[in-house]
């Protein structure tokens, strides 16, 4: 068991405030596997001063600069890569194997990615008779989830960086570890003391004072939607600066001439990943009414494949809600063809891979976040009447067309209320911008765009 008991404040580690501890439990068997400090409005303000008192000089290291320490902070997530894959194993639950793919190499490209760009970024140009100067917005406050832990923490730190912003990071309770770790890549990479800061703590206690603490520019928030207005709100009492990366419930549309297999299976792989814990997973697929049956027992097949190799989600209170979801499915009507409410296990919070059939667009689980590994396939008549099913949510973050060429697939994806489509089964591009429409957010992550939310304008006119 791994026991922490301070902050990283200032370019070292200092004792919490209070004495009140988040004792971190492995999923898969329930057993406390860490305990990190539950910091109070006292951290933050602590963290956030150094932040403050960092800024100027962080912000006037030349770009190049910038680059080199974030390019040796990659360099120490690569060294790191395996202790980082076991810790997200053991306080989330996702398989080594997926951890040490997704969870642990997927921050080392991002970071990579702002490496590069610090160095190459167009921090200035002249406009007319007017230089344009791109500048730090200043002190960040980042508060990540636990679905992705390092990921959702480089996604924020890295570009924040590269911008010559200083950063508080208050990490999820139930993957505190992960942030430690980073903490320690950060300070070996050499990082100027007060440029980033960690403060573990609950949501209510930490998250809050950060995100209405009057020395933040600007708050990172990823997280549920419900939440992400609460600070929003807050933010905007204060006209303070936000970026959301919200909830999403995303529609993996099918269209006729597609290859139904590869669409399906894929379709199903998306969603079981992390256990469904993905905000961007395609939790909604749309299949053609001609060739709904055969997507129907296709995906059984797929679900079914899986088993308990999924892991577990993250705790009780998240198993709870899934399993509740399931049961909502069957209330309403939906039939389940793979999976059920029923736990697998009597230890663990493991959910089956679950998947719905006769799922119609107005059911809870089609139109709320379930986050779990849980797929509802629903049937549409015409691309029109799939459009519609696909835009027919509060949400826009992702989603997946297929068809029989790319053409057709494009031409149905620009008229989708969604940040990001893949076609065809397109890869990750860890360059490419993500973030949602409607009440999936606010703002972009990854590569320039990702960026440009911790940039501010200032226009010298000569």
């Amino acid at each position: 068991m791994k026991a922490h008991d301070g902050m990283y404040i200032d370019g070292a580690w200092r004792p919490a405030a209070g004495t009140d501890t988040i004792t971190v439990l492995n999923p898969a068997d329930e057993q406390p596997i860490g305990q990190v400090p539950a910091g109070t409005a006292e951290d933050v303000d602590a963290a956030v001063r150094a932040a403050r008192a960092a800024l100027p000089g962080w912000a006037a290291t030349p770009p190049a600069e910038r680059a080199a320490l974030i390019g040796a902070l990659r360099d120490r997530l690569v060294a790191r890569k395996d202790e980082v894959a076991e810790t997200v194993t053991a306080e989330l639950g996702a398989p080594l194997p997926f951890s040490q793919a997704v969870h642990a190499g997927v921050p080392i490209l991002v970071s990579g990615s702002y490496a590069e760009l610090a160095a190459t970024h167009p921090f200035e140009e002249r406009v007319g008779n007017s230089t344009v100067y791109l500048e730090p917005v200043g002190v960040v406050g980042a508060i990540t989830p636990w679905n992705y832990p390092l990921h959702q923490i480089v996604n924020k730190v890295a570009p924040a960086l590269a911008a010559g912003c200083t950063v508080v990071l208050k990490p999820a309770e139930d993957t505190p570890l992960t942030a430690q770790l980073f903490a320690e890549a950060v300070h070996e990479a050499g990082v100027p003391a007060g440029v980033f800061n960690l403060v573990t703590g609950l949501g209510p206690v930490a998250g809050q004072a950060l995100a209405e603490h009057e020395g933040v520019d600007l708050v990172s928030f990823t997280g549920s939607t419900a939440v992400g207005k609460q600070i929003g709100a807050t933010a905007g009492a204060a006209v303070k600066r936000v970026a959301l990366e919200l909830g999403g419930k995303s529609a993996n549309v099918i269209l006729p001439g597609a290859d139904i297999a590869k669409a399906v299976n894929v379709g199903v792989a998306n969603v079981m990943s992390n256990s469904g814990q993905t905000c961007s997973a395609w939790t909604r697929m749309l299949v053609h009414t001609d060739r709904y049956d055969e997507a129907v027992e296709l995906a059984a097949a797929a679900a079914a494949k899986y088993g308990d190799r999924i892991g577990p989600v993250v705790n009780a209170k998240q198993q709870a809600r899934v399993r509740g979801y399931i049961e909502k499915g069957v209330e309403e009507g939906a039939r389940i063809v793979a999976g059920g409410p029923e736990a697998p296990k009597d230890k663990g919070y493991f959910v089956q891979p679950t998947v719905f059939a006769d799922v119609t667009p107005e059911m809870t689980i089609a139109q709320e976040e379930i986050f779990g590994p849980v797929v509802s396939i629903i049937r549409y008549e015409d691309e029109d009447d799939a459009l519609r099913i696909a835009n027919g949510t509060v949400y826009g973050l992702a989603g997946a067309v297929w068809a029989a060429d790319d053409e057709t697939a494009v031409a149905f994806a620009r008229r989708m209320d969604t940040g990001q489509v893949d076609i065809n089964g397109g890869s990750f591009n860890p360059i490419a911008p993500f973030g949602g429409y409607k009440q999936s957010g606010v703002g972009r992550e990854l590569g320039a765009h990702g960026l440009t939310e911790y940039l501010q304008t200032k226009s010298l006119q000569f």
